[in-house]
C-alpha cells in the first residue's frame, strides 16, 4: 500500500490542494449529461431485422447522437462510452448482422461491415455487438482525443464527467451473439493507461487526490473532501459504469488507491465516492427521489436517468425526469437534451433557463450563485 501511495501521490502532484471550506464543490452542482453519448443512428437494415425479431427493442434504439464536439458545445457536461476490450484485435471486425440480415431478405448497409476501423488491439466503441456498433468515434482513444482537443480549446470548462462503461456480455435476446471479451486486471491497467496517455494528468480529478489524508475514499467524502468547482475547471473526472466489476478494478488498488476512475459502488464500501441509482418504475418516483437525496447529503455522487429506452419520450411524460432533476443527482443523463429534442413532441431535457449547471438543489452551499458556474471566456489557452 506505501508503494501504490507513493507512486499515486507522485503523479497527483500537480493538482491542485483541497479548497477552503467554503469554496462550492464539486458535488455541490448538477449537471446535464447524454446516455449513450457516442451512439449515431442504428441502421436502417439492422433495425428493420431487430423490430421482426424484438420489437420492443427495436423501439429502444430509435435515438441517436452529434458528435462528442457538439454535444459540449450545446451545454452537456456528462458524456457516456460503452467500449469493448480487443487484445487480439479484430474481434469484432465482421459483425454477424450483416449475416443475419441477409438470411431475412434484407440488403446490410455497408456501415455495418467496416473491418478496417475494427481491426486493431485499441478498445471499440459499440452500443450492441453484431447488430448496432456505429459510433460518432472509434476506437476509444479517438474519443478520448476528441474530448481532449475541445477542453484545451475551452480551458476555463465546469468540470466534464466521462462514463465508462465496459461491456463484457451479449445481449439476452435468443440470437447467437459473439462472446465480448471479459476485462480483467490487466484490462483495466491499460485502460487507466490510456486515459493517462491522451488526457493529462493534471487534468483529471482521480481518487487519490479526493482521498487526501484520509484511509478510504469513503471516509474522504462524508468529510466534504471533493474539490471546489473552480479548481475543476477544465478537468474531467471518469467513472467506472461496471459495478460487478469494482473488485477486479480494485485488486492492488484499494480504495481505489492509483487508479483514474471512480466506481459505481454500493454506498459505505471502502471506495465508494460514486453510485447510481436509477427508476424504471413511476410508481416509485417519490421513494427514488428520496433516495438520491440522502446519498447526495451524504457526500456521494449520484448519476440517474431521467428516461431510458424512448419510452418517457414517446409519452412526453416529465415525471421521471422532473423527480431526477429534484432528487438532487448531480449527473441526470438521457437521449433528449434540450439541443436533440424527441422527434415525436419536442420532450427534453434541461436544467431551468438553460444554463450549463445549477447550484444543487439538494446540498447547495449557502450563498451559492449563478454566476460562480458560468463558463465565461474561452481563449484556448492553458
Amino acid at each position: 500500500m506505501l508503494l501504490i501511495c507513493v507512486a499515486s501521490c507522485a503523479r497527483n502532484s500537480e493538482i491542485s490542494p483541497h479548497p477552503a471550506g467554503d469554496a462550492l464543490r464539486l458535488n455541490q452542482i448538477q449537471v446535464i449529461g447524454t446516455h449513450n453519448s457516442y451512439r449515431t443512428s442504428i441502421s436502417p437494415a439492422a433495425l428493420a431485422w431487430l423490430s421482426m425479431k424484438d420489437p420492443k427493442s427495436a423501439l429502444a434504439l430509435d435515438y441517436t447522437h452529434p458528435d462528442l464536439v457538439g454535444q459540449l458545445n450545446h451545454g452537456v457536461r456528462q458524456i457516456e462510452i460503452d467500449i469493448y476490450a480487443d487484445s487480439r484485435g479484430g474481434a469484432y471486425a465482421n459483425p454477424r448482422g450483416a449475416q443475419w440480415e441477409r438470411q431475412a431478405g434484407i440488403a446490410p448497409h455497408p456501415d455495418d461491415i467496416h473491418p478496417k476501423g475494427m481491426s486493431g488491439t485499441d478498445f471499440k466503441v459499440m452500443h450492441i455487438i453484431d447488430l448496432d456498433q456505429r459510433a460518432n468515434c472509434e476506437p476509444l482513444r479517438a474519443c478520448l482525443a476528441e474530448l481532449h482537443d475541445w477542453s484545451l480549446a475551452h480551458p476555463n470548462h465546469l468540470p466534464i464527467f466521462v462514463d465508462i462503461e465496459t461491456k463484457q456480455a451479449a445481449p439476452s435476446l435468443k440470437i447467437p451473439f459473439s462472446k465480448p471479451e471479459r476485462f480483467t486486471p490487466e484490462t483495466y491497467d491499460r485502460l487507466d493507461n490510456e486515459i493517462r496517455d491522451v488526457i493529462s494528468i493534471k487534468n483529471l480529478i482521480v481518487p487519490d487526490q479526493v482521498r487526501g489524508s484520509f484511509f478510504t475514499l469513503n471516509e474522504a467524502i462524508h468529510h466534504n473532501e471533493w474539490p471546489s468547482v473552480e479548481n475543476a475547471r477544465g478537468k474531467f473526472v471518469f467513472l467506472l459504469d461496471r459495478p460487478a466489476d469494482t473488485a477486479r478494478y480494485t485488486v492492488g488498488h484499494p480504495s481505489l488507491r492509483g487508479r483514474v476512475m471512480f466506481t459505481n459502488s454500493t454506498p459505505g464500501a471502502p471506495e465508494a465516492a460514486f453510485t447510481e441509482l436509477n427508476d424504471d418504475d413511476a410508481r416509485a418516483h417519490a421513494e427514488t427521489e428520496k433516495k438520491i437525496a440522502d446519498l447526495v447529503r451524504d457526500g456521494y455522487l449520484v448519476r440517474t436517468r431521467a428516461d431510458a429506452n424512448t419510452v418517457e419520450a414517446r409519452a412526453d411524460d416529465v415525471s421521471r425526469r422532473d423527480t431526477a432533476l429534484r432528487s438532487g443527482a448531480q449527473l441526470v443523463t438521457t437521449d433528449y437534451p434540450a439541443s436533440e429534442p424527441a422527434k415525436w413532441n419536442g420532450y427534453h431535457v434541461a436544467l431551468p433557463d438553460n444554463v450549463i449547471a445549477r447550484c444543487n438543489p439538494v446540498n447547495r452551499k449557502t450563498g451559492c450563485e449563478p454566476s460562480e458556474l458560468t463558463e465565461g471566456p474561452q481563449d484556448g489557452s492553458k
